[in-house]
């Protein structure tokens, strides 16, 4: 039950941060500093495709969570940051070494910043739906 808590509760809150940071606040920056040919026109994107995918990387980081023992809030955070950053910047520079993808290096740096921020709230969600009452 705890991993699939932290993967529903932890895969809500990653879509909805996701939307709030790329799909309003960073919006028109990416627009401006990404090669948009690639991305589906306004109103086409696949919604199942994208909760799937939203679930899994939720199951992931809950997995990495329960392995390595997190227990607290905080513990969930650096551990969530950590992991939104380096699975980021793994996508990120092969990306950048492969695609015309991005338009310069700036997204990449400010990419690799936004999901440490938003892994590291959801990896706060997923410990905060274990019953955890440690804040520390």
């Amino acid at each position: 039950m705890k991993i699939l808590r932290g993967t529903i509760f932890g895969g809500i809150a990653y879509f909805f941060l996701g939307w709030l940071v790329y799909g309003v606040l960073l919006m028109d920056f990416y627009m401006a500093n990404t090669n948009q040919c690639a991305n589906k026109p306004q109103g086409e994107m696949i919604w199942w495709a994208m909760i799937v995918s939203t679930l899994l990387f939720a199951l992931l980081l809950t997995l990495i969570l329960n392995w390595s023992k997190t227990e607290t809030v905080k513990d969930g955070f650096i551990t969530g940051a950590i992991f939104g950053s380096l699975f980021t910047a793994i996508n990120s520079f092969s990306f950048w070494s492969m695609t015309t993808m991005y338009t310069s290096f700036i997204p990449i740096i400010v990419e690799i910043v936004v999901a440490a921020i938003i892994l590291g709230v959801t990896g706060m969600v997923i410990v905060l739906t274990w019953g955890k009452n440690k804040t520390s």
